[in-house]
């Protein structure tokens, strides 16, 4: 069994952080429902897979420091690490909302350090100092997690601000700031994306989960705008609320149509080219973003006075709360296939 850790360590997708992500973001989900006793669950669950991925990575950076490297310089891959400073602010969210207010604003310097960190060196790494060109030809969706970790910053320094008396105009800034980086980072990686569609060949096998990413870059974006919509006055918030306002319902509006795609895109993929369905980490990309638009459709209907747009995204945070429990489930049996079965039983299970 050792060896299979120490295996599983050494590949470990740079974007596991999404399943801290996607139960984060349906805690928050219940949250809004008045479900408290399955938020709390959720929020300690998430706590847990935290610590979990934070020594597993911690171990793989100092054993498997290769592997990292390699990630870091794969343009494929290494905008998965971006995960990490979300699920630090999704996680930081969740616990605002309880009133632990430290721990949140911990959370946020880390998330925002991780953010610049990552922010600088990833595109050096995995794009500009790339050897293969054109480098276009493996843009993904994970790309857009770069955009999902700025807005996650631009929703904690939103729900912080109203909470404290010291700093305030800061988190202001800070927010606003986060928020309108991430609407640029959003058209660029939507170019370069858009480019690799239609300047390469898209295979089934092309379309992994992570492009729902695209989907729930539009839905933080919401949710990041509608809470400095309703944050404390503030120089920069008075500055740019009615602008947020606006720009958060067209983010709104077109994550909503880009679902019906993505859900073709997974028929296309599993029902007419029978690529087969089976857990693999990234299927988290695709829970974060359904619970994305539930959250971002209740802030903004609360903000901007749109009772539809509620409605839409109340009904639709039980459907991310559904595809969580079947991933979640999906995981528990993919580890104890692959990390706690006897090897004779797993040699058989791949014979077959």
């Amino acid at each position: 069994m050792s060896s299979r850790v120490r295996d599983a360590v050494r590949t470990l997708n740079p974007g596991y952080f999404a399943m801290v992500m996607a139960t984060g973001i349906v805690s928050i989900a219940m949250l809004n429902h008045h479900a408290y006793a399955v938020s709390v669950a959720l929020l300690w669950l998430a706590g847990v897979e935290y610590v979990v991925l934070v020594t597993l990575y911690s171990w793989r950076l100092i054993r498997f420091r290769a592997a990292v490297a390699e990630d870091l310089a794969e343009p494929a891959r290494a905008f998965g690490y971006f995960t990490f400073v979300a699920a630090t602010d999704v996680l930081g969210t969740r616990l605002a909302a309880d009133q632990h207010h430290v721990v949140a604003l911990v959370l946020l310097a880390g998330g925002w350090l991780a953010w610049l960190l990552f922010g600088y060196v990833i595109p050096w790494t995995a794009v500009l100092g790339y050897a293969g060109r054109p480098v276009v030809q493996f843009a993904n969706g994970t790309w857009f997690i770069w955009v999902v970790a700025s807005q996650s910053i631009a929703v904690l320094a939103a729900a912080l601000e109203p909470a404290v008396t010291i700093g305030r105009r800061e988190l202001a800034l800070l927010a606003v700031f986060s928020w309108s980086v991430g609407v640029f980072l959003y058209a660029a990686a939507g170019i370069f994306v858009a480019a690799r569609m239609l300047l390469y060949p898209l295979r089934p096998a092309d379309l992994t989960p992570p492009y729902w990413v695209s989907m729930g870059a539009t839905a933080i974006t919401v949710v990041a705008g509608a809470r400095i919509v309703q944050m404390a006055d503030a120089p920069m918030v008075a500055a740019t609320r009615g602008l947020i306002a606006g720009a958060s319902v067209v983010f709104w509006t077109f994550g909503s149509w880009l679902i019906p795609p993505l859900v073709a895109a997974g028929v296309w993929r599993h029902l007419v080219h029978r690529i087969p369905l089976r857990y693999e980490a990234p299927l988290w990309s695709i829970v974060f973003p359904l619970g994305m638009y539930g959250v971002g459709g209740h802030y903004l209907g609360q903000a901007d006075h749109l009772p539809i747009v509620k409605a839409i995204g109340a009904n639709e945070s039980w459907v991310a709360l559904g595809a969580w429990v079947l991933a979640f489930a999906a995981m528990l049996h993919h580890l104890y296939r692959t990390l706690l079965r006897a090897p004779a039983a797993a040699a058989v299970d791949a014979g077959h």
